[in-house]
């Protein structure tokens, strides 16, 4: 946590007025118009003799000549750590969230909703992080569905559920998708996805197994899909990277066009977020603090989810512009992570 400077009560009250109103509108904020949002009984001189003091101690900066000021890195920092004052969220906010991610489906539904919802309130980026992870088999299942096709179930031991649609052949009996899926719920379950490869191939080798030929080759290209897919881990999901850009943007494309870059350079997302795990609770990175954001001047607020054992199994958060409402958008972020551990229980 940062520190806050030794600052006199008005000093203090200056510039926490000047950066709520500047995260709030996003503009410059003048003595004029802190001497009409507050009651610190200070003329516009008096006010402006403070966020001269504030601004050679490098937390307040003037944009333009005769401007009013904004809030440095420093300040920003100084604020979100010192100074806000986080609550939980509102009702209307805790509904939305509850909402999006209670639909009930598989996790990989769950996930997509929360970096939607997390969009949506934040009017930024929603961002969320499935970490590498081998999951470990509870349950497997085949169900027909078109001519030529079956849905594979894969449930893991964490809960998660994960479809996807494979091709087979037309003729195949559905005895033989059932078969398949008890086959692997019963002698594979516990096993990861290479254990379970190793452990099939073993059989077969030994000619142990009872499975018939079409049976055989249906549970090995089901193992080699998704270990396949497991190989591409980690996964990140964004959602909202159009809220980015609005009106208040078009001064500062540059800035969006490079931030939009950074998005879509997902590999060094994925290493910020990583970093992200070990936190209790929200992790803030403002702007220039991380190098990914040097040139956009971007900030991300992401939190941990867990499975039941208390394990972190990935990270999900926002990404924007520094003047985010952090006071609003923290409890968010933390909420929605809650919410999000609730389901893998």
């Amino acid at each position: 946590m940062t520190a806050v400077p030794e600052l006199t009560s008005r000093a203090r009250d200056v510039f926490r007025i000047v950066v709520e109103s500047y995260l709030g509108s996003g503009a410059p904020v003048g003595s004029r118009t802190i001497s009409k949002l507050s009651s610190l009984n200070l003329s516009p001189a008096s006010i402006r003799n403070v966020m001269q003091d504030l601004e050679e101690i490098g937390l307040l900066a003037a944009p333009h000549i005769s401007a009013g000021r904004v809030p440095t890195q420093s300040g920003l920092r100084m604020f979100v750590d010192g100074m806000m004052q986080v609550a939980e969220p509102n009702a209307d906010d805790r509904a939305a969230i509850e909402a999006r991610l209670g639909g009930g489906g598989p996790i990989e539904d769950a996930l997509a909703a929360a970096t939607q919802a997390l969009s949506g309130l934040s009017a930024c980026a929603g961002i969320i992080l499935v970490p590498a992870r081998t999951p470990r088999l509870r349950q497997f299942a085949f169900v027909p569905l078109a001519r030529g096709q079956a849905l594979a179930v894969l449930v893991g031991d964490d809960g998660s559920v994960e479809n996807r649609v494979i091709t087979i052949p037309t003729d195949m009996p559905q005895s033989a998708l059932i078969e398949a899926g008890t086959y692997m719920t019963a002698r594979l379950g516990g096993l990861t996805l290479i254990e379970a490869a190793q452990h099939l191939a073993r059989e077969l080798d030994a000619e142990r197994s009872a499975l018939d030929a079409t049976a055989q080759d249906l549970i090995a290209r089901g193992i080699a899909m998704w270990s396949e897919d497991s190989a591409h881990r980690p996964i990140l999901i964004v959602r909202g990277a159009a809220n980015l850009i609005d009106d208040g943007t078009a001064d500062d494309l540059d800035r969006v066009r490079q931030l939009l870059d950074e998005i879509e350079g997902k590999e060094d997302i994925v290493r910020l977020l990583e970093s992200a795990q070990t936190s209790a609770s929200s992790k803030i990175f403002i702007g220039a603090e991380n190098n990914l954001f040097a040139l956009s001047g971007s900030s991300v607020i992401a939190a941990p989810y867990h499975n039941s054992d208390g394990r972190v199994v990935g990270v999900v958060g926002v990404i924007g512009p520094t003047r985010l409402n952090y006071a609003r958008i923290v409890p968010i972020v933390d909420f929605t992570a809650q919410t999000l551990s609730r389901l893998m229980t």
